[in-house]
């Protein structure tokens, strides 16, 4: 039972390793009453306000990427099952070649040693 702690604990000090090993910290304005707001959370779950930052960008970010419209295009891409399937024409597309852009671009995404950087946008 104890080598069962033990197993988990060690997963979850690997997880978090590897998550540092990946973060940078950016610069950003934020007005008074967003602060105040994220102050107060960060006080009712005793956290960090930066490690709450972090998660709630970091689930918001995540729900944005899911929640990106499909639109369908003119132009059929290939056939499923006989069926056309229609190109993207909404901003995933775009989204994902930005963000492919910048994974090759931004250093944190190429080596595993925490980086300290004011991520700008890169896109333009």
């Amino acid at each position: 039972m104890a080598n069962l702690h033990v197993s988990r604990l060690l997963e979850e000090l690997e997880t978090k390793a590897h998550h540092k090993s990946r973060v940078s910290e950016v610069s950003f304005p934020i007005s008074d009453d967003d602060l105040i707001r994220l102050q107060a959370l960060a006080d009712v779950f005793d956290m960090e306000q930066s490690e709450l930052i972090t998660a709630l960008l970091h689930t918001v970010l995540q729900e944005v990427e899911a929640s990106m419209p499909y639109r369908q295009g003119s132009k059929v891409i290939r056939v499923e099952d006989g069926d056309p399937v229609y190109e993207d024409v909404g901003p995933t597309p775009r989204y994902l070649a930005a963000k492919r852009k910048l994974e090759k671009l931004h250093p944190a995404f190429n080596n595993t040693t925490q980086q300290s950087t004011k991520l700008k946008s890169a896109t333009k």
